[in-house]
């Protein structure tokens, strides 16, 4: 989407641009245009040199300030081919069909088979909804619970929006911990490189452009996180910057309006066409903060923040949980079923139960209306909830606790009431002391425990051992905490109890390195973000030596942890559902291979504590207050509702952690304010976490129908390169073929020069750059087979998850490079003579029907024939083309027979051709108008409704938002005249001639 300044520049009446493909003279050079896009300074026109002075080069010109000349169709000159049966001239023809965007009236994917991922039909949907004609742009909410896939959906997207002439310019943006991971799927998978401009990324940016200078315009594809993006960096970078497409991750962290999040996610909505926003956790149960998101793929979409209902967002948003039909049908055989979550059972120690019992004593009695040593009623709670993961966290709490009271935090209450300034202040500092004091004793019998008096950690250890963790094996198992000190302590004492031994010195500060890489530590207080990638990096290697993660909930949201490990133990349980489900969705994820195993430590003590009023039973004052029943009921949220969010009603682990605290403090149960936080919660939202988008009327997703003259993407490879490096590009770039279908070559400059996206580190590690005295060396593939042994191969046998072979898909710069090349073959405002099985003369021409912003409407491939007669046209088909015998086994013809004939009639041949679609303007433009008319009556709905809604804007914003849409809308209807371009012209062989021309 332009911005709104180029928006309202005037656009040239009659005119729709420049086709991708088309040969253009600016500045006495004969270019050949690559992307066109409407701005305020007239087309921008991006282009790729053709002529021998500019051969190669990259450059774009505003045709307001560079006299842009299109070259006229009907003066086209045509030309010989010599080449073995027309080779040059079916290469030519395949790549102009390549390069020639989707129009605006496909909705089918073109690419979905072409990709180095399993065919999931369940991944193809959301593709498939953004490009539908529901909506005026590919704008959609990604909310697939966790572990379905959400990266290799949005690589799908992307690849169509490149199709489509859609995602010449691409920013992708993530939480830090992720951007390798997703960098490299979308490079891996899809054959799109991304730029990354995190710390390590500025570095070389630095290097490249001039300082001061926008980033953002040396770079067309870029990924970033989220933090480093609104940094002043690149902040007043954005202003001035538009994109084909935007992609957002984990989007549910930019809801809360006034916040810098906020601010970045609805200035990049405003300045790009296509926006992509991904989240497992799409809503925080409000539903203005919903609303928020949702306005951001289309202002239009909610009348009433305060309540909507889900089928007005069905064009958006998609939403399926592992549940769902199609999810289960296509998982099948791609995604081991999950095991069960065991609760094990570790009797409290003689210590443990004393401070069990001076908790349930002092700090939270029987009797909630029993005073408690802590007049705010969660330090109570907190304290056991640290002592519930261990006795080092409950020490480090006391600490803490201990220090507020000594020097209490400016401005901040400590619980959940503020003192008032009228308390007496002899009675707040008695209560300071005697809180003090319970804390002391509390932290003398918190002191007496050590290790070996830690029921828990025994049995960790003793599920362990029985899992197979120990020096030699391979087992790998994840190990959850929410408590830091716990992490450092197990890390610590764990290793040397399972028989690994110190290889080093113990590090003072990270003891656990010692033992040769076997452990290692995660968590959000010492672990940067580039060592979080490389220790998940590590754990995802089958060669690393890495046996056990110890990890807090900095990897609860994201990470792949499944590569190599199907094990994960909860050593102290959240109280939250949520928690418990993103964790689990670390290793029970799509990809993994073996059934994932769940299990959770469970502390227990026989001190009576209080009755369960409902049943009579006892209840205790440990794990199975609140842990193990998440544990169960997250159990059946995964296989009956799907999901966790579901079941409570609440969207966000902080805040059902808080409801279930809040309730226990008022003395219910578990289940009772589950109960209660579901009857609460909005019933419409609730819908929005359900099957949104699951069910289908058509079961195969649809796909787009493109004329083309190869069998396959690696038939047209190898004979364009025959076609291009000349005399054979063995010689031209020692290029070799192996056996297992590995094709290695040393890339041009040229070709060298498109992939500067990908990380340098990447480029000089597959030794792809040139070195001092070594030319560089590209491997690529067009094996699925093999480029999934090596992708596999690369995550678990060396020091970097990057394959050493890249599989080539229909949008990978060698392929891009190759068609390029392939397109100045023919030359200057020239089209060949092919020798062909038809009866007369047939000239095949393209039509092309534009948009205000220079995107195809309509795509028109012509045949023309019979031009001594009466002119016959028909739309070339791929059948068409076969029936011509237009293919690797048609006969050559050196010379054309008639070359003067042939030429003579080009001029009435364009002019059928533009008289064929001329004629067909009035259905182009019906079937374009029932696309958009749907979006025009819900743009005039919205304001109706919006204008008697509760919360609504001022009458005269509703107008501005209404006229925007509008606005968006009609610069979507075709306009100006068509664009044609004579292709190549088929003469008749006869077979007389018979044989085969080499």
């Amino acid at each position: 989407m332009e911005s709104d300044e180029a928006a309202e520049g005037t656009r040239p009446l009659g005119s729709s641009g420049y086709a991708p493909g088309a040969q253009v003279l600016i500045r006495d050079e004969l270019w050949l245009v690559r992307h066109c896009t409407w701005t305020r300074d007239g087309w921008m026109i991006e282009v790729t040199g053709i002529s021998s002075f500019v051969r190669g080069m990259d450059a774009t010109f505003y045709d307001r300030l560079d006299a842009v000349q299109e070259l006229d169709p009907r003066e086209t000159e045509l030309v010989a081919d010599d080449s073995p049966n027309h080779r040059r001239s079916r290469l030519f023809l395949e790549a102009i069909m390549r390069k020639t965007f989707l129009p605006q009236t496909e909705h089918g994917l073109a690419l979905a088979d072409n990709f180095l991922m399993d065919q999931q039909v369940h991944q193809l949907r959301p593709a498939e909804l953004a490009l539908s004609m529901k909506n005026p742009q590919p704008r959609i909410l990604i909310a697939d619970v966790v572990g379905l896939g959400k990266t290799l959906e949005i690589g799908v997207l992307l690849a169509e929006l490149i199709r489509r002439g859609r995602g010449e310019r691409i920013l992708v943006v993530t939480p830090q911990h992720v951007l390798e991971q997703f960098q490299r799927e979308l490079w891996t998978r899809f054959g799109i490189p991304l730029v990354r401009l995190d710390s390590t990324g500025i570095q070389r940016v630095q290097q490249d452009i001039p300082a001061g200078r926008n980033p953002f315009a040396y770079f067309k594809r870029v990924i970033i996180s989220v933090d480093t993006l609104k940094s002043d960096v690149y902040a007043h970078h954005l202003e001035h910057t538009d994109w084909d497409a935007v992609v957002i991750d984990e989007s549910h962290n930019l809801v809360n309006r006034g916040t810098k999040n906020n601010a970045l996610a609805r200035l990049l909505a405003r300045r790009t066409d296509a926006l992509v926003l991904a989240s497992a956790t799409p809503h925080n149960g409000d539903a203005e903060s919903f609303a928020e998101l949702v306005r951001m793929l289309d202002e239009a979409a909610i009348a009433n923040p305060r309540q909507y209902k889900v089928e007005n967002l069905d064009h958006l948003y998609i939403r399926r949980t592992k549940t769902s039909p199609e999810v289960r049908e296509s998982l099948k055989g791609a995604w081991a079923d999950r095991g069960p979550s065991k609760p094990l059972h570790a009797a409290a120690t003689d210590k443990e139960l004393a401070v069990f019992k001076e908790l349930a004593t002092r700090w939270i009695p029987a009797d909630p209306s029993a005073p408690s040593a802590s007049r705010h009623q969660l330090v109570p709670y907190r304290l056991l909830k640290s002592f519930l993961s261990s006795h080092k966290a409950l020490l480090e709490t006391i600490k803490t606790r201990i220090g507020n009271l000594d020097n209490p935090p400016p401005d901040k209450a400590n619980g959940t009431k503020r003192q008032t300034r009228t308390e007496d202040p002899a009675v707040r500092e008695a209560a300071r002391k005697a809180e003090k004091a319970a804390l002391v004793d509390l932290w003398d019998l918190a002191e007496q425990i050590d290790d070996q008096d830690s029921a828990k950690m025994a049995a960790l250890v003793q599920e362990l051992r029985a899992m197979g963790v120990k020096p030699g094996s391979d087992t790998r198992v994840v190990v959850f905490s929410e408590s830091i000190p716990t992490l450092k302590w197990l890390a610590e004492t764990v290793p040397a109890a399972l028989g690994f031994r110190l290889a080093t010195s113990p590090d003072e500060k990270k003891p656990w390195l010692g033992y040769g890489g076997a452990v290692q530590v995660m968590h959000g207080e010492a672990t940067t973000d580039q060592d979080q990638q490389d220790i998940v990096e590590k754990f995802g290697l089958r060669d690393d030596p890495v046996r056990i993660l110890f990890t807090g909930d900095v990897a609860s949201e994201g990470v792949n942890l499944h590569q190599q490990c199907h094990l994960l133990i909860h050593y102290d349980l959240p109280w939250s559902l949520i928690r418990i489900e993103q964790r689990n969705g670390r290793i029970d994820r799509y990809g993994q291979e073996h059934r994932p195993e769940f299990r959770a430590l469970v502390l227990t003590s026989d001190i009576p504590w209080r009755t369960d009023e409902a049943t009579g039973q006892p209840r205790t004052l440990d794990d199975r207050l609140v842990g193990e029943k998440l544990l169960k009921r997250e159990e059946e949220a995964h296989r009956i509702e799907g999901s966790a969010e579901s079941v409570t009603g609440l969207y966000r682990a902080k805040e059902e952690e808080n409801r279930l605290t809040q309730d226990l403090i008022a003395g219910h149960t578990v289940e009772e304010s589950i109960k209660q936080s579901q009857q609460g919660g909005a019933a419409f939202l609730a819908d929005l976490l359900g099957q949104v988008g699951a069910v289908h009327e058509h079961p195969e997703v649809a796909r787009a129908v493109v004329p083309k003259l190869f069998r396959s993407t690696a038939d047209y490879f190898e004979e364009a390169l025959r076609q291009v490096c000349r005399p054979n590009p063995e010689d031209m770039l020692s290029l070799r073929r192996d056996d297992d279908g590995t094709i290695a070559f040393e890339p041009p400059q040229d070709l060298l020069y498109r992939l500067k996206a990908l990380p340098k580190s990447y480029l000089d590690e597959q030794q792809i750059l040139p070195r001092k005295n070594e030319p560089g060396r590209i491997r690529v593939t067009f094996s699925k087979n093999l480029a999934g042994t090596r992708l596999k191969a690369a995550r678990e046998t060396t020091e970097s998850q990057w394959p050493n072979v890249s599989y080539v898909t229909d949008v990978h710069p060698v392929l891009d490079w190759l068609t390029d090349k392939v397109l100045i073959e023919i030359g200057r405002h020239k089209a060949p003579v092919l020798a062909a099985t038809v009866d007369s003369p047939t000239y095949l021409v393209q039509g092309i029907y534009s948009n205000a912003l220079g995107k195809p409407t309509v795509v028109e491939w012509i045949a023309v024939s019979g031009l001594t007669g009466s002119p016959v046209v028909e739309r070339l088909t791929a059948e068409a083309l076969e029936r011509h015998g237009v293919g690797p086994s048609m006969p050559g013809r050196a010379t054309p027979r008639d070359l003067p004939g042939l030429s003579a009639l080009v001029p009435d041949a364009i002019d059928a051709a533009r008289s064929h679609l001329v004629a067909l303007e009035a259905e182009y433009r019906k079937q374009i108008d029932g696309t958009l008319a749907p979006y025009r009556e819900r743009v005039a709905e919205w304001r109706q409704e919006a204008l008697f809604a509760s919360a609504r804007p001022k009458e005269a914003e509703l107008d501005r938002t209404a006229q925007r849409r509008l606005k968006l809308v009609n610069s979507l209807e075709t306009a100006g005249e068509p664009m044609l371009r004579l292709l190549a012209v088929l003469e008749p062989h006869t077979a007389a001639e018979g044989g085969t021309q080499r």
